[in-house]
């Protein structure tokens, strides 16, 4: 996914809404970004970005899935310009320091 204000591709993400379990988050998120729908999911990691220059900490736990049925649409026009699928061997330029951050949990 391509962020139209940040210039950089980046994973399926969001935060996780108040008194929400965070398994049920990333399936809700991934679900709205994407148009799929996700099966089962499981936890593969944690990340922790520190931001000095935005003074923004962010620390994610990290899900996959091998398990969707559809296919990938462009749900929110608004927030993303882009979306598509790439092999973890020719992933697209710039990425977003968050998923830079991941890419070891996906190899």
């Amino acid at each position: 996914m391509k962020a139209p204000e940040a210039g950089y591709w980046n994973i399926v993400g969001g935060k996780v809404d108040h008194m929400e379990p965070a398994e049920l988050a990333a399936r809700r998120e991934a679900e709205e970004e994407t148009g799929l729908t996700i099966s089962a999911i499981r936890y593969v990691g944690m990340t922790e970005q520190l931001i000095e220059a935005d003074r923004q900490h962010w620390i994610s736990l990290l899900y996959v899935s091998d398990d969707t049925t559809g296919e990938p649409q462009l749900t929110e026009p608004d927030k993303l310009s882009e979306i598509d699928w790439f092999d973890l061997d020719a992933l697209p330029q710039p990425l977003s320091v968050f998923t830079q951050a991941v890419l070891p949990y996906l190899r």
